[in-house]
C-alpha cells in the first residue's frame, strides 16, 4: 500500500499542446483578488446586452413547465427552420431544415464535437497558422493530427494548402477555415474564394469545416461571404454560425452548423451519446434572436466598428503596426520592437498586465506565426479603451508604471521610499 495515488490522464490530455493563456489567466485573477482595475482586453466576451425581445422571450418560456424537460440533442426544428430563413434571407442560400441544419451548445463545442465525428487516430487536419485554438486543440483531443500553413485569404494560401493535401500521404481529411478570421480579422474578399475551396476540396477529396462566428459583425460596406454561398459547397463540407457575437448571448451556448447532410448526420450521431440538447427557452429565444434581431445586429457592429477606431488610432500612436479590420471583434496589432524588448509576446502580455494594468492576448498563442503580435478584444466602450491606451502608453513610452506596480514595490521596500522633496519619483510623472 502506498501513500500517494497517482492518476494518469488519457493519452487524448497528454497530446494537448501548452496551454499558453494559463500564466495570463492566473495574473488577471490575483490582480483582480488583490482589487486591482485590470482592463481586460484579451478575451472576446461581450459586455453589451442582447436583444431585449429575445430576454423577455427566454423568461416567458421559462415559466412554462414542459419547457424544462430535456430537448431534442440536435435542437427543436422550428429552430433549425429559422436558421435556415437566415441563411436564405442573408446568402440566398437554400437549406434543408431537417437535414443540414443542427443547433449545438456554442459553436466552440459544435466544432470539437464534429472534429470527435470525423477524425481519428493516423487522420490529419489542415490549419492556417495563426488559429484560433479550439481548431488546433479539438484535432488533438480527437486523436489526430494537425498541419499547419501560413494563413492567407488568396490563391497563394490555397495553393500553399493544395501543395500539403496532394503531397502528404495518407491525405489531410479535413480543411478548416475561418473567415472573418479570429485572431487577425483577415477577411475574404467574395464568394470566389470559397468556389476555389470547393474545387480544391472536390480534387483531393478533403472536407472543409468553416468558422463562421464573425460572418454577421461587418464594418461600413463590407459583407462576409458564407462558404455555403459557393456551388457545391454542401457536397463537400460545414459551415458553423452562433449568436454569441452578433447577439451578445455568448453566456447562452447556442450555435449552429449547417451544410453536408452526413457531416451534420455524424455531428448529430456524436451529439446523441454526449448531450441533450440545449435549454429549451434558450432554443425558443434563439428563435426570436434570429426573426428579429437583424438590427441588433447590425447596431452591435457599428460599435465595434467605432471601438475598432479609437484602438487603432491609439496604437498606432503608439508607434504599432494596426490596420483597421473590415470584420470581427477584435485588432490584430503588431507591437514595436522597442515595446517587445527582445521578449516574446507571452512575456510581454504579462509586463502589460504588470506595468499598465491592461490585458491583451499574446499572438503567441495562436501559433508560431502570431509572434510578435497581439489581439486586442473590441469589448469595452470607448472611454475605457481610450484609458487603456493611455496607461500603456504611460508604461510603454514614459516609464510610468501602474499605481498598484508602485505599490507593490512600495510594499518590498517596506513603505519607505527615498527622494527628495518636491521631486518626482522615478515612476512618477510631472504634472
Amino acid at each position: 500500500m502506498t501513500d500517494t495515488w497517482d492518476i494518469e490522464v488519457s493519452a487524448r490530455i497528454r497530446r494537448l499542446p501548452p496551454y499558453l493563456f494559463g500564466q495570463i489567466n492566473a495574473l488577471k485573477h490575483r490582480k483582480r483578488v488583490d482589487g486591482i482595475d485590470v482592463i481586460d482586453l484579451g478575451m472576446g466576451n461581450p459586455l453589451d446586452a442582447p436583444p431585449a425581445a429575445a430576454v423577455e422571450k427566454l423568461c416567458d418560456a421559462a415559466h412554462d413547465p414542459r419547457n424544462h424537460r430535456y430537448s431534442a440533442s440536435g435542437g427543436v426544428l422550428n429552430l433549425r427552420r429559422e436558421v435556415a430563413r437566415v441563411y436564405e434571407r442573408a446568402y440566398g442560400v437554400s437549406l434543408d431544415a431537417e437535414r443540414e441544419v443542427i443547433a449545438v451548445i456554442g459553436s466552440k463545442e459544435g466544432f470539437s464535437h464534429l472534429c470527435l465525428a470525423l477524425l481519428g487516430p493516423g487522420d490529419t487536419a489542415v490549419v492556417g497558422d495563426p488559429y484560433f485554438p479550439v481548431h488546433v486543440y479539438a484535432v488533438a483531443l480527437a486523436g489526430a493530427n494537425v498541419l499547419n500553413v501560413p494563413l492567407g485569404n488568396d490563391r497563394a494560401f490555397l495553393d500553399r494548402v493544395a501543395g500539403v493535401v496532394e503531397h502528404l500521404y495518407p491525405r489531410p481529411k479535413c480543411l478548416i477555415l475561418n473567415y472573418p478570421h479570429n485572431p487577425t480579422a483577415m477577411t475574404v474578399e467574395g464568394v470566389g474564394f470559397f468556389e476555389a475551396v470547393v474545387e480544391l476540396a472536390r480534387r483531393t477529396g478533403v472536407m472543409v469545416i468553416h468558422d463562421f462566428a464573425y460572418g454577421r459583425t461587418c464594418f461600413e460596406e463590407y459583407a462576409a461571404p458564407s462558404f455555403l454561398q459557393a456551388s457545391g459547397a454542401r457536397e463537400v463540407g460545414v459551415e458553423f454560425t452562433t449568436l454569441s457575437k452578433p447577439y451578445n448571448m455568448a453566456g447562452w451556448r447556442i450555435g449552429f452548423c449547417a451544410g453536408n447532410a452526413e457531416m451534420i448526420r455524424a455531428l448529430a450521431t456524436i451529439k446523441g451519446y454526449y448531450d441533450y440538447g440545449i435549454f429549451q427557452p434558450i432554443q425558443i429565444a434563439g428563435i426570436i434572436a434570429l426573426r428579429k434581431g437583424d438590427a441588433a445586429a447590425r447596431r452591435q457592429a457599428e460599435r465595434y466598428r467605432k471601438r475598432r477606431d479609437v484602438v487603432v488610432a491609439g496604437l498606432r500612436r503608439l508607434g504599432w503596426e494596426a490596420g483597421a479590420p473590415r470584420a470581427g471583434m477584435f485588432v490584430w496589432a503588431r507591437v514595436a520592437e522597442r515595446h517587445l524588448g527582445g521578449q516574446g509576446t507571452i512575456e510581454f502580455a504579462l509586463r502589460l498586465i504588470e506595468e499598465a494594468e491592461v490585458a491583451v492576448a499574446p499572438g503567441r498563442a495562436f501559433g508560431e506565426c502570431g509572434e510578435g503580435y497581439v489581439r486586442i478584444a473590441l469589448v469595452e466602450n470607448a472611454q475605457r479603451l481610450r484609458q487603456a491606451i493611455r496607461q500603456m502608453d504611460r508604461a510603454l513610452n514614459k516609464g510610468v508604471v501602474a499605481p498598484s506596480a508602485r505599490k507593490i514595490a512600495r510594499r518590498a521596500r517596506g513603505g519607505r521610499g527615498r527622494r527628495r522633496r518636491g521631486c518626482p519619483g522615478p515612476h512618477e510623472r510631472v504634472q
